[in-house]
């Protein structure tokens, strides 16, 4: 539910404006160079979601740090980049955690219990035709 919060627009621009202490021009350029991408209502106006506003947020910790809009373009574009590569790495990683456990699973099934293992041969007794 917390997602479903984050995530539903509704905010018009002069109100997300206001809230990220910026001008309501400043969120239309931000859109235009792709750094944000409200939704859009049947009559065209702009919703900002809570997301939409953090988002806002990280390009101002950005461009504070004293990048232009193109290099918080590519930042945002190669954070976004490393996060769906960390989800990868965590599949791979839990199917690799799988079919290890499948394998010693496998190997298990092939140990015969002590019980019924085999006795070993002992070295041949003179009465047994030895030497």
């Amino acid at each position: 539910m917390a997602g479903d919060q984050q995530s539903r627009a509704v905010y018009v621009i002069s109100v997300a404006a206001e809230l990220a202490g910026v001008h309501p021009q400043t969120l239309r350029i931000y859109e235009r160079k792709g750094l944000l991408d409200p939704i859009r209502t049947q009559g065209g106006s702009r919703r900002f979601s809570e997301e939409d506003l953090e988002r806002l947020r990280h390009i101002q910790d950005l461009t504070s740090a004293g990048l232009n809009l193109e290099g918080v373009r590519r930042v945002m574009e190669l954070e976004a980049r490393v996060e769906r590569l960390e989800q990868e790495l965590a599949r791979a990683r839990e199917d690799a955690r799988v079919a290890v456990a499948r394998t010693h699973q496998h190997y298990r099934r092939d140990l015969v219990p002590l019980s019924q293992a085999l006795v070993p041969l002992t070295k041949p007794t003179a009465r047994q035709g030895g030497r």
